[in-house]
């Protein structure tokens, strides 16, 4: 059983959105996966660095479509994405100078995305239908 089971709870509705979302579920649980079986630093920062990536580029594409739609939560919801950011490049400048920090990052992972898909996720959908994005 996954560490992290995607389920419909976390779907907004938005195909593309749901989409990034389950990417970056999947490769939480790819991380959990990876320091179970004790995976080598580099393959722990590959997962790292390829969920840092993803996230940046799924930001991206929220903020683009927050500022096309007029979102007004706008600048809330980039404080949280730029917070996050933050958060993740900090566990990943500590990967890089060996000091273990997978599981930092796991919880960080779970407990961050959870809340922000149910909560602020969430909070943009009506407004994005509205103006016909689905």
């Amino acid at each position: 059983m996954a560490f992290w089971p995607w389920s419909e709870e976390l779907e907004v509705g938005i195909g593309e959105i749901d989409t990034q979302h389950r990417w970056l579920v999947d490769q939480t649980n790819r991380l959990h996966e990876a320091l179970e079986n004790d995976a080598d630093s580099q393959e722990v920062g590959d997962i790292l660095e390829g969920l840092m990536d993803y996230t940046m580029n799924h930001f991206i594409v929220e903020e683009d479509l927050f500022n096309r739609l007029g979102y007004p939560e706008t600048d809330a919801h980039k404080a949280e994405h730029n917070q996050f950011t933050s958060k993740v490049l900090s566990l990943l400048d500590c990967h890089e100078r060996g000091e273990a920090s997978g599981t930092e990052a796991l919880a960080l992972l779970k407990d961050w995305l959870t809340h922000h898909i149910l909560k602020v996720d969430k909070a943009y959908v009506q407004h994005f239908r509205s103006h016909g994005v689905a």
